[in-house]
C-alpha cells in the first residue's frame, strides 16, 4: 500500500496528478480547436461574437458541421474528465495497489486521446472504444472507492 495523503511524496498522488494534468491540458486543446473551428469559419454561439466578425450585410450562420462536431467533443470532454478528476482522486485516497492505480490513470488517459482524434478523424469504431474504455476505468475507479466508504 503506497503512503496515504494528498501529497507528492505519495507516488501515487503523483502519477494521478501527472494524468489529471494531461487529460485537463487535453481538454485545453479541444477548448482550442473548437475556437478555432468557430473563428476560421465563422460560426458563432453568441450574438455578440458575430456582430462583430460579419461583414455589412452578411448573414450569420450558427452552425456548421465540423463546428458542431468538435463542439460535440468538446461537451464530451466536459462530461468524462471531471468525472475522472473527482473520483480519481477519491480512489488515490483509498490506498489502491499502485501497479491497478497506474493502469486505471495510464488507461483513462489513452482512452481519451483516442477517443479525441477519432472525434476528430470521424472513425468508429475506434471512438466508441475510446469512450467505453474511460468510462469503464471511471467506474471501476468509483466502485472500489464505493467500496472503500461507509454509507
Amino acid at each position: 500500500m503506497a503512503s496515504a495523503g494528498l501529497s507528492f511524496g505519495n507516488p501515487l498522488f503523483a502519477a494521478y496528478a501527472a494524468y489529471a494534468s494531461l487529460v485537463i491540458l487535453k481538454m485545453f486543446f479541444v477548448t482550442g480547436a473548437t475556437a478555432y473551428f468557430r473563428y476560421s469559419r465563422g460560426v458563432f454561439a453568441n450574438p455578440e461574437d458575430v456582430k462583430r466578425r460579419l461583414k455589412k450585410g452578411a448573414v450569420p450562420r450558427l452552425d456548421h458541421p465540423e463546428v458542431e462536431r468538435v463542439r460535440r467533443l468538446h461537451l464530451n470532454d466536459l462530461e468524462n474528465i471531471p468525472a475522472f478528476l473527482a473520483v480519481g482522486l477519491l480512489y488515490v485516497l483509498t490506498g489502491p495497489s499502485p501497479g491497478v492505480a497506474l493502469w486505471h490513470f495510464r488507461v483513462f488517459t489513452a482512452a481519451r486521446c483516442l477517443h479525441t482524434v477519432s472525434y476528430l478523424a470521424a472513425v468508429q469504431p475506434w471512438r466508441a472504444l475510446g469512450f467505453i474504455a474511460g468510462i469503464v476505468t471511471t467506474t471501476s475507479m468509483a466502485v472500489q472507492v464505493l467500496m472503500a466508504g461507509t454509507l
